[in-house]
């Protein structure tokens, strides 16, 4: 349904490095690396996957961690999951809600980035 999400982003470098460091678990790289002066990275499995990107502002004035949003990655198995939370916690994220079955088989972690974006990282492992 979703044709990519895109986040806000202060330091498109930095974030950029944390963002590489974190998809590189799930085998899910750059497709647009965009650069500093174009002002976006989108990463996917590849170009016909829903993507996930982040931008510095359009207007110009600096990003913010929406209050509410969540972007949500799909990880296949738990211990896909517990690898993303604990790369995340790694590369400058911080815990949200640990590892953990959040019931009817969705199995989940919270965390966000190193800019405040809240992200959780999921798989189902059974069917409800």
């Amino acid at each position: 349904m979703l044709g990519y999400i895109t986040i806000g982003a202060n330091d498109l470098d930095a974030l950029s490095e944390f963002y590489d460091s974190l998809f590189a678990e799930i085998n899910v790289k750059r497709i647009m690396p965009g650069s500093e002066e174009h002002g976006y990275v989108v990463w996917a499995k590849d170009e016909t996957a829903t993507g996930f990107s982040i931008i510095r502002p359009f207007n110009g004035e600096p990003a913010t961690a929406g209050n509410g949003n969540m972007a949500a990655i799909s990880a296949g198995t738990p211990e896909l999951v517990k690898a993303l939370y604990h790369k995340a916690l790694e590369t400058g994220g911080r815990c949200e809600g640990q590892p953990g079955d959040r019931g009817n088989g969705f199995y989940a972690a919270y965390f966000r980035d190193p800019e405040g974006n809240k992200l959780n990282a999921y798989c189902m492992t059974t069917n409800p």
